[in-house]
């Protein structure tokens, strides 16, 4: 009565080569290190889609011309019609000198309310980029504490505030608010102070919401 009912499927199991992070300076050509799919041990098509995380751009190539993290999917699919993917994520970012430009891509150590925990301690990463003369955006004003440090993912980066950079030598920043688009909630960036010196930026992340006092230190990643 069970004769047939029941069979074995073998999922795509992917081989990448190559590290699944790489970083980029903007303005360098992207060539996937490449990725091979199997089913049963038979070579398999691997479809491939890239997502940019912060402009929002969707398509099949890396723009190296545009800084971003850009997710790359790959997906395949078997003779059964099961599918699986693999992820790679290629940060293409501009290195400012902290004197000229704050531009750059930054591990993240957050203090909330003052206190420390090796959770939310060299998070990785924090990416601020250009959007005009003196003017710089940032992946999230709260330094990746929900969503690198609690691992809730992008939808909880604290988005949108633009920072206007009047005189980096003598740390005249203002910035715009921010929004938390996974909690509806917002946040003001205030005291970004930026030592070129260390290559480390330090501000404050000030949610309207309890306990939202969050001490962000960005050390800038060197090329």
């Amino acid at each position: 009565e069970t004769d047939g009912l029941s069979s074995i499927t073998n999922y795509p199991v992917f081989e990448m080569t190559g590290s699944d992070v790489v970083i980029i300076s903007q303005g360098t050509p992207f060539t996937d290190p490449g990725i091979k799919a199997t089913a049963a041990g038979v070579e398999i098509p691997v479809e491939m889609n890239v997502t940019g995380a912060f402009t929002g751009s969707s398509g099949t190539t890396v723009n190296s011309d545009i800084a971003d993290k850009y997710v790359i999917t790959y997906t395949a699919e078997n003779s059964d019609g099961f599918a699986n993917t693999a992820v790679r994520t290629v940060w293409v970012v501009t290195t400012g000198d902290l004197t000229a430009s704050i531009e750059g891509l930054y591990t993240a150590t957050v203090l909330r309310g003052g206190v420390s925990s090796p959770q939310y301690t060299d998070l990785e990463y924090i990416l601020i980029w250009k959007t005009g003369n003196n003017t710089y955006s940032i992946s999230d004003a709260l330094g990746g504490y929900y969503s690198i440090g609690r691992a809730y993912g992008d939808n909880y980066n604290a988005v949108g505030s633009i920072i206007t950079a009047n005189n980096i030598g003598t740390n005249d920043f203002s910035a715009t608010t921010a929004v938390i688009p996974g909690f509806g909630n917002t946040v003001e960036v205030s005291g970004i102070t930026v030592d070129a010196g260390s290559k480390t930026i330090t501000f404050l992340g000030a949610g309207n919401f309890a306990n939202a006092n969050f001490d962000v230190t960005l050390t800038q990643v060197q090329p």
